[in-house]
């Protein structure tokens, strides 16, 4: 059943329209946790990039999302999106009238008939919830949501202290979530205010259904630590504390024997990609400080393994590189349009992103796209 399960995945993937919901970032093709957090980050840092302007980031954490689909609202969305109706009708049927007993021992309870949400471990729960809320999309055009998976945010990016928008657009996901039998978990939602202005004014709080909604200085979203200040000090010491416990690993192994090569491989496998996870994201507005600590676990590694390992920043360049090739690539990605082409007469070479501070200039699209010769294709 598993196997069948990838299979019908891997169909409605391919057949997916691509008037999707571009703000999706789980279960596309060349769309990745790198891709959710740098798209989040540019809209942030380019409304930032003007004069009296903050940014509000509500971070949505749903009760128990995948087990709140709705089969027959399901099925109706994916016959909207074009998929065959036999197809959607067997979906429709996979879900309804799902059997769950709980087993202890040799003792088996009685069987519980589940006709609400996807079967636990579910190889096709996932998608089918990405493509039940595809149509949760931003309704004011100064707010984003940024998805992926049930990992939902809102961006609201206010100028002149005019929160109307953004507080429209909180309330309208309210709404959205009522029709479509999802639960905000107000308790872990939390909020994040980034806003650089010398004069600050108090910013009145976001309420969900009653209950205010915690501020927070950092929040850990998909993996890496956010902070009101856009600096990446939290994430950097979270890293290299998690890196250095693996040295220790390291150590052993070497002593128990093992070849360079092992060693190496261990290192690339479980140090290497902890310094480097979604670093196209961050690692550009790094301070010299951060990266000598990052460094610095990779020369200890270096000594264990006893043979050359690449420095972060060239694995920061050549990912940088790589993923901007597969963004000028994909016209369907919602960062394409940020790549804009010179003259016939200069091929490979792209306009680069007007930034007036130097967080916008260090992040990932404007350092990608400062008029460097990208290999052609």
């Amino acid at each position: 059943m598993k196997c069948f399960e990838r299979l019908v995945k891997d169909h409605i993937t391919s057949t997916l329209p691509d008037t999707l919901d571009q703000l999706q970032f789980a279960y596309r093709p060349n769309r990745s946790t790198d891709d959710t957090i740098a798209t989040t980050l540019h809209t942030a840092l380019t409304h930032l990039d003007k004069r009296n302007t903050y940014v509000r980031m509500l971070f949505i954490d749903y009760s128990s999302a995948f087990n709140t689909i709705v089969p027959s609202k399901l099925a109706i969305k994916l016959e909207t999106l074009g998929l065959d109706p036999a197809l959607c009708n067997w979906v429709l049927d996979f879900l309804t009238g799902c059997p769950q007993v709980v087993r202890v021992g040799n003792n088996i309870s009685t069987p519980l008939i589940l006709n609400t949400g996807a079967p636990q471990g579910c190889v096709l729960s996932p998608l089918l919830y990405s493509l039940f809320t595809h149509d949760c999309v931003a309704m004011q055009a100064s707010t984003s949501i940024i998805k992926f998976a049930d990992d939902t945010t809102v961006v609201g990016l206010i100028t002149n202290n005019d929160e109307t928008a953004y507080r429209k657009e909180v309330r309208a996901l309210g709404v959205w979530c009522q029709e479509n039998n999802l639960t905000f978990n107000v308790n872990k939602t939390k909020e994040m205010i980034v806003d650089f202005r010398k004069q600050q004014r108090e910013h009145p709080p976001i309420h969900i259904d009653g209950t205010v909604v915690e501020r927070v200085v950092s929040f850990k979203f998909l993996g890496v630590h956010i902070t009101d200040k856009l600096n990446w000090s939290t994430h950097t010491d979270s890293v290299v504390k998690k890196a250095q416990q693996r040295l220790f690993n390291l150590r052993r192994l070497k002593k128990f024997g093992l070849s360079p090569k092992a060693l190496t491989n261990f290192y690339r496998c479980t140090i290497k990609s902890i310094l480097s996870g979604c670093m196209t994201a961050w690692y550009g507005n790094c301070s010299a400080h951060n990266r000598k600590a990052l460094q610095r676990v990779v020369r200890s590694a270096q000594r264990i393994t006893g043979g050359k390992l690449p420095a972060l920043q060239d694995t920061y360049t050549t990912r940088c590189h790589r993923k901007a090739i597969k963004i000028i690539k994909d016209n369907n990605h919602p960062s394409h349009c940020l790549f804009t082409p010179l003259s016939s007469r200069r091929r490979g070479q792209y306009r680069c992103i007007k930034a007036g501070t130097e967080r916008l200039k260090n992040s990932f699209y404007p350092t990608t796209n400062i008029e460097w010769l990208l290999p052609t294709y």
